[in-house]
């Protein structure tokens, strides 16, 4: 698997947004260095299981598209009458 990595912008906004709601929901102030290690934490620790639920997502929407194709192509079908 491919490791989840974020780019410096998104690491960057993601920082701001943890900073903001510590201190406007927790009365928590942090600086940019902990809420980027935070980031590290939270990427390692839930970040494989959300890329893994988005995966499952995924593989039910396929399955679900396959069977409409199937379903589909069934329905192109044309009758065989046994003429002997």
């Amino acid at each position: 698997m491919t490791e989840l990595k974020l780019d410096k912008d998104t690491r960057t906004r993601l920082a701001s947004q943890i900073q903001r709601f510590l201190d406007e929901e927790l009365d928590v102030e942090i600086g940019n260095m902990d809420a980027d290690r935070l980031i590290d934490f939270l990427s390692t620790s839930l970040g494989a299981r959300f890329y893994n639920l988005g995966l499952n997502d995924a593989q039910a929407l396929f399955a679900r598209k396959a069977d409409d194709i199937n379903d589909e192509i069934y329905a192109l079908e044309q009758p065989v009458g046994d003429r002997g």
